[in-house]
């Protein structure tokens, strides 16, 4: 057997650890990290004219991807006071006869939220009824710390057809390996249609795939890796990221609206009325690189302006150090006001 069909095998094997069907080998496709995932999901479901539903906040290559494939898309919100749950009514406004997709981000980028079974089934559901595919990226599969487990979207590939996209980066901690896949959870079988499976296997093709070396390495990885070393990384994420969150406490011009509960980052709101001279949050982050050599991502990047990512994977000496800058760069900034 070639690395690639022993990377497809222990691929299926591994996600169908979570899901009540059994995935093969034929269901999983190798891709160069979760980037290309995305970029082939979407180049498959594109057509002229047709649209994909996107989160707001999110992950911006899915624009960037939709950009190049002539795809529309359209945003519908993610609700900070429910956990950064899909706003569904919205979803369904948003679609139409063109609609191809809808993208669900679970554990969430950049909101770190981890969706329950119960709104996971109403996703499903509601693609089902809007005759959509959900892609499912769950390149932080897993990273779940808090009150909800983390469910993969393939749970519910008997209600909707799904697309999983995945990675070995995050889980396992080796972003540089670049070595992602593609896998249809589909057991009602729409992408086991001739044409379909044909029209993917040609595109896989022609893309250039990790390196072989790596792909060898895959099923031992998956089959060898400690569950002590994944209880250590949720360990060390929930240590940082209750950290995070106690120190942004006292940072007044930042709120958290909900506590991470899994992923590497949280999204925070900028209050604006609590700084003399910042205008938005682009001028807050570039401010605050120039003036503290602290990286923040503005909210602006992730589709939610005044609003701010800060990621918590770190360790928590250096978190203490950044935040503890940021506090710094609210007092220089303060309005007299609110200084006391």
């Amino acid at each position: 057997m070639d690395s690639i069909s022993k990377f497809g095998k222990a691929i299926a094997e591994y996600l169908s650890r979570d899901i009540p069907y059994k995935l093969s080998p034929d269901d999983v496709f190798i891709t160069s990290g979760c980037t290309q995932a995305i970029d082939v999901s979407l180049a498959m479901l594109a057509y002229p004219g047709a649209n994909i539903l996107l989160p707001r906040p999110g992950f911006p290559i899915y624009e960037l991807c939709a950009t190049f494939r002539f795809l529309e898309f359209r945003y519908f919100d993610l609700l900070p006071e429910k956990g950064w749950e899909v706003d569904l009514d919205s979803v369904e406004a948003l679609a139409d006869q063109n609609t191809v997709a809808i993208v669900i981000i679970n554990p969430g980028n950049p909101c770190g939220n981890v969706y329950s079974y119960q709104h996971l089934k109403k996703i499903a559901e509601t693609a089902n009824k809007l005759k959509i595919v959900v892609i499912a990226d769950e390149v932080y599969g897993h990273l779940a710390f808090g009150a909800n487990p983390f469910v993969p979207m393939g749970v519910f590939g008997s209600i909707v057809p799904v697309l999983t996209l995945g990675s070995i980066s995050k889980r396992w901690i080796v972003p540089g390996w670049r070595l992602g896949w593609f896998v249809t959870s589909d057991p009602s079988g729409m992408f086991k249609k001739p044409k379909i499976v044909e029209r993917i296997k040609k595109y896989f093709d022609i893309l250039g795939g990790p390196a072989t070396f790596i792909q060898a390495a895959v099923p031992h990885i998956i089959e060898h890796t400690d569950e002590i070393f994944f209880k250590k990384t949720l360990s060390i994420l929930k240590q940082t990221s209750d950290l995070c969150c106690e120190l942004i406490k006292d940072i007044p011009c930042i709120t958290c609206p909900h506590k991470p509960e899994g992923s590497m980052a949280v999204m925070v709101k900028l209050n604006l009325s609590y700084l003399e001279d910042i205008s938005d949050d682009i001028d807050f982050c570039f401010r605050l690189a120039k003036e503290e050599s602290v990286i923040v991502l503005p909210g602006t990047a992730v589709g939610l302006k005044n609003w701010l990512r800060i990621t918590f994977a770190a360790d928590p000496s250096s978190l203490k150090e950044a935040l503890g800058r940021i506090k710094s760069f609210y007092q220089q900034h303060a309005k007299l006001t609110q200084t006391n």
